[in-house]
């Protein structure tokens, strides 16, 4: 995990700008919409990002909807992450975010609705995302694709959703 943050990654040494978020589709989505192109935390950012859409399209879009879109943006966002990873000349740029905005829209569309359990989602994922609890790890070292980008943070969704249902049924929140 630390390898990923430490200034000594090539990554931590080019600066995503917002010209460059806006420069090609790939980009546009990679960045999910310049959000990627945030500092500090882009990360944060998409995830936040990924949330906000999340909450204002939900009393529109069931489970089953926020499965499908997830489906088609893991897919593109593959495309997109490799794209921008030519195009940048290194590999998982912290600019990226669509694998977040992707992974908690589902642990999100998995919990019941309001801001309480949004907040939930939001704050379990960033922990999961960063902690990198194995095998979420050991695919962020080795998938150096935008598959690689788009896998990981599906499993850091699983274990976040899976943590806040544990709490919520220990609490005896869950509904």
């Amino acid at each position: 995990m630390l390898k990923k943050y430490s200034s000594e990654n090539p990554a931590q040494r080019v600066r995503l700008t917002w010209r460059f978020a806006w420069s090609h589709l790939a980009h546009v989505l990679a960045t999910f919409f310049g959000a990627g192109a945030m500092r500090p935390a882009p990360g944060t950012w998409g995830t936040l990002a990924g949330i906000l859409v999340f909450a204002l399209l939900s009393p529109w879009v069931s489970t089953l909807g926020w499965v499908v879109f997830a489906a088609i943006l893991t897919v593109a966002g593959a495309w997109a992450a490799d794209v921008t990873a030519e195009h940048l000349g290194v590999e998982d740029h912290g600019g990226v975010v669509i694998d977040e905005v992707v992974a908690v829209w589902l642990v999100a569309a998995f919990l019941p609705a309001g801001l309480a359990w949004w907040v939930a989602a939001f704050a379990a994922f960033r922990v999961f995302d960063i902690v990198k609890l194995w095998p979420v790890s050991v695919l962020d070292e080795k998938l150096k694709n935008g598959w690689g980008v788009m896998i990981d943070d599906l499993f850091a969704a699983l274990y976040a959703w899976g943590a806040i249902r544990i709490v919520a049924e220990l609490a005896g929140l869950w509904p």
